[in-house]
């Protein structure tokens, strides 16, 4: 009993754990690029090729995994679709304030629905697309267009948010055939090569001031990585999705302590949206096939 009750709570720790680590590196990308003017394209870079030698040993007792595939080209689309969602994240860090980042970056499971249907050729039912449109109007609300205030820039997580979900339809087609292990390496090793061809042009150096920031960027993520899989391998995702709305709240305190960035009315109106079309969707897809037929 003890067992089935630890585990669930277990994971739900671990998806905190992720939650509050990513906004720790989004404070730290914030603070090197916005504040001390570091190029989003070299802070990138170290903060994954750090993040790389984490999982070295993994890599390692794994390699063979390396040889099994045989779909190269797709290992590197969906790369190629990953390393452009972290550099636009990145770059729209630079600009716009961690609480618009972090709320249109919620949008990214309905860019999913939309691939899964028009890429995989999945059944998108109608709730489905109420959900999906529901996430858009909330998105609308917080990039708020119509404002005199919009910028461009507030685009950059929106693109991040459906560069990652592009990559999440290409991982989904990989593991038909291909291992996790193998899925996970190649991934790994070819994120660094990628984002150092990005980063070659502003150059490898870190302006003072940046390096432990960096640093510190570059083993949180492999940490709430690390802590992700575990919670996403100890129980089911429905079950662990408020754990991870929970990001939203760690991005919002930590932008507002550190840089002074309060969110207006805008943010909390289409982030409630969005939230309330992920959880519809997800208590939809959670029900049997049978109950979701006849519902």
């Amino acid at each position: 009993m003890t067992r089935m009750i630890s585990t669930p709570l277990q994971a739900a720790g671990l998806m905190v754990l992720a939650g509050g680590c990513f906004a720790l590196v989004n404070s730290a990308l914030q603070a090197a690029t916005m504040l001390h003017g570091a190029s989003a394209a070299t802070v990138t870079f170290w903060q994954y090729f750090i993040a790389l030698l984490f999982y070295v040993p993994w890599i390692w007792r794994h390699r063979g995994a390396v040889l099994r595939t045989g779909q190269i080209w797709v290992h590197v689309l969906r790369v190629a679709l990953a390393v452009g969602g972290v550099q636009l994240w990145t770059l729209g860090l630079a600009q716009v304030p961690i609480w618009q980042a972090i709320a249109l970056i919620l949008l990214s499971p309905f860019f999913v629905t939309l691939g899964a249907g028009l890429v995989l050729r999945e059944t998108v039912t109608a709730h489905r697309w109420g959900a999906v449109i529901l996430g858009i109007i909330g998105g609308l609300v917080i990039l708020s267009p119509w404002s005199d205030d919009f910028r461009l820039a507030a685009l950059l997580p929106v693109g991040a948010a459906a560069l990652w979900a592009a990559s999440s339809v290409v991982t989904k087609r990989l593991t038909d055939r291909d291992s996790t292990e193998t899925v996970t390496i190649y991934l790994l090793l070819l994120l660094s090569p990628a984002n150092a061809l990005l980063a070659a042009g502003p150059g490898f150096a870190l302006p003072t001031g940046t390096l432990w920031l960096v640093i510190g960027a570059g083993l949180l993520t492999a940490l709430a990585q690390h802590a992700l899989v575990r919670a996403y391998g100890a129980a089911d995702a429905a079950f662990l999705q408020p754990f991870d709305h929970l990001k939203l709240l760690f991005n919002v305190g930590l932008g507002a302590t550190l840089f002074g960035f309060l969110p207006d009315g805008n943010m909390w109106i289409g982030s409630a949206l969005i939230l309330v079309a992920s959880a519809w969707l997800l208590s939809r897809e959670a029900r049997p096939p049978s109950a979701a037929q006849s519902a």
